[in-house]
């Protein structure tokens, strides 16, 4: 989702340079079959441009037409879109999934809103935490994103009651430290309010060791993708700035500086180096670090003699050496060094989302993952009828 959030934050910054509304859209529950998950966002300005996808693309002109004309004073709403019916026809949408999505539309007020604190975390590459209101019973209470948390800074967008800040506020270290989205429901003297702590993530960092052209379809995947891209050239060769344009960063070093590298938390590596020593000394400084996926070009005979080589000075632990994927690549039959590539970078993927790189015909769960506890909405959506919520039901137009 990374690329596009930066394509929906590149497209704010510039509508609120040409003076434009804007109002953002986001998925904050699903129950069933649905084409994307909470989370998914979708930029729409007041003179109809769109940037972002919260469907297949059968609901984004309706959301659209939430924000210009069923939207009193512009509040926040919740619209949920009901397709639980055999049918598959919505309000003259094909939906093509039996599930049902709801959204929290909102107008954005810079700088006290939701995508110019995604661009902080995204500049500070810190996580963070954005928590929005998505019911509340009665009027009392605004509907939309209401506190944003990182590990040194509080911010609250727009009034909020202060009990329900200071209730929020414990639950939101909780979504940090855990690295977990839930739903939370709050008690208050006056009413019920349900809220959505959303655990907000940089760009996944990778760092790729080598600078030959097999490294280059590495690198352009991972932007492709949204990620940050740092390539360390083991040669120090300048003309690596030109090769890796599309890179975040290019290190020119040698293989007796890597261990000056300043290696971000949640890292990941590919070492592609085509250098036995390079992949010594690159090893030597990954292992121990807190990366979460060292990927390793060359044989397994190759590797265990580099494994051997570094034991004879210290004792790996189970978990640092789990970390290191060798053969670097999932199996598809990868030859040139784009399918190889492009091998590593969803080996990676895979990793990093904990799933085993199977083919979907042989999964026997959900093809996304469910949290009745954390993502979904609470159970049955009973939410009441009122200026802010709006319930569309599928249903058949004989």
């Amino acid at each position: 989702m990374s690329s596009e959030i930066q394509s929906i934050l590149n497209a704010f910054e510039q509508s609120q340079r040409q003076g434009k509304a804007a109002f953002l859209a986001t998925v904050v529950g699903t129950q069933g079959s649905t084409y994307r998950r909470p989370g998914a966002r979708l930029l729409m300005t007041d003179d109809g441009e769109t940037v972002g996808l919260v469907s297949g693309g059968c609901l984004e002109r309706d959301l659209f037409e939430h924000t210009q004309q069923r939207m009193p004073d512009r509040q926040a709403k919740i619209v949920t879109y009901d397709r639980t019916a055999t049918e598959d026809i919505l309000w003259g949408f094909g939906l093509g999934c039996t599930g049902t999505v709801q959204v929290l539309v909102e107008r954005l007020h810079p700088p006290h809103d939701p995508l110019t604190f995604f661009a902080q975390c995204w500049r500070d590459r810190v996580p963070g935490v954005l928590v929005s209101i998505i019911h509340a019973e009665g009027s009392a209470t605004q509907l939309g994103a209401c506190l944003t948390l990182t590990s040194d800074s509080i911010g609250v967008l727009g009034e909020t009651e202060p009990d329900l800040i200071e209730a929020m506020i414990p639950d939101a270290q909780v979504v940090l430290q855990n690295q977990q989205s839930v739903v939370k429901q709050y008690e208050l003297a006056t009413q019920r309010v349900t809220v959505w702590l959303e655990l907000i993530q940089p760009p996944i960092p990778l760092m790729i060791f080598g600078a030959g052209q097999d490294a280059v379809p590495i690198a352009q995947f991972a932007k492709a993708l949204g990620w940050h891209v740092t390539v360390v050239d083991c040669r120090a060769n300048q003309l690596s700035h030109e090769r890796f344009a599309m890179s975040d960063r290019t290190i020119l070093a040698r293989r007796e500086t890597l261990n000056r590298l300043d290696i971000q938390p949640g890292t990941v590596a590919a070492i592609v180096t085509h250098n036995y020593y390079d992949d010594l000394e690159s090893l030597r400084v990954l292992l121990p670090s807190s990366v979460r996926y060292i990927g390793l070009l060359g044989s397994k005979q190759r590797t265990e003699r580099l494994l051997q080589e570094l034991q004879q000075e210290t004792t790996y632990t189970d978990g640092q050496l789990a970390k290191l994927y060798a053969p670097v690549g999932l199996d598809i039959g990868a030859e040139t060094p784009d399918a190889i590539a492009l091998a590593i970078v969803a080996e990676i993927q895979a990793v990093l989302s904990d799933r085993p790189g199977i083919s979907l015909k042989y999964r026997n769960a959900s093809i996304h993952e469910t949290y009745p506890d954390r993502l979904t909405s609470p159970r049955g959506w009973s939410f009441a009828a009122d200026g802010n919520t709006q319930t569309v039901t599928a249903h058949s137009r004989t």
